[in-house]
């Protein structure tokens, strides 16, 4: 029993892109879900997969790499709010990572979406990680 999936969805991701894995996978949930779509829209990993199975299911993510220096397209992933410090952020407070360039990935009433998208909605959230 893991105590925080999000920390281990990001924490697979990071293990797998610094020994330069093609894909990775891990249990699936429908946060894990909407996460590993927000990187795939926004170009951060190259594709993702969901299998069915007998018990939770399980999703495959192809990570992305740059072809001639192998360097990761994320270089950081940080979990922000945790199971046991919670970080909520209304719309006006919402984080801005890397000055724009990288992104904050926000649970909100309407789901999942980045900063830049709950800024336009106007809406706020827990500021789940930041992506760069």
């Amino acid at each position: 029993m893991n105590t925080d999936p999000i920390a281990d969805f990001l924490t697979r991701i990071r293990n797998a892109s610094s020994v330069t894995k093609k894909v990775v996978e891990m249990p699936s949930s429908n946060t894990k879900v909407a996460m590993a779509k927000i990187l795939f829209e926004k170009g951060y990993i190259a594709n993702y997969k969901v299998e069915e199975d007998d018990k939770q299911g399980v999703i495959k993510i192809a990570l992305k790499y740059n072809p001639s220096t192998r360097v990761p397209a994320i270089t950081k992933l940080q979990r922000v709010s945790s199971p046991g410090l919670r970080k909520y952020s209304n719309s006006k407070e919402l984080p801005r990572v890397l000055n724009g360039l990288g992104i904050a990935i926000i649970s909100t009433s309407k789901g999942l979406m980045t900063d830049k998208e709950a800024r336009v909605q106007k809406v706020g959230g827990e500021v789940l990680c930041y992506v760069y």
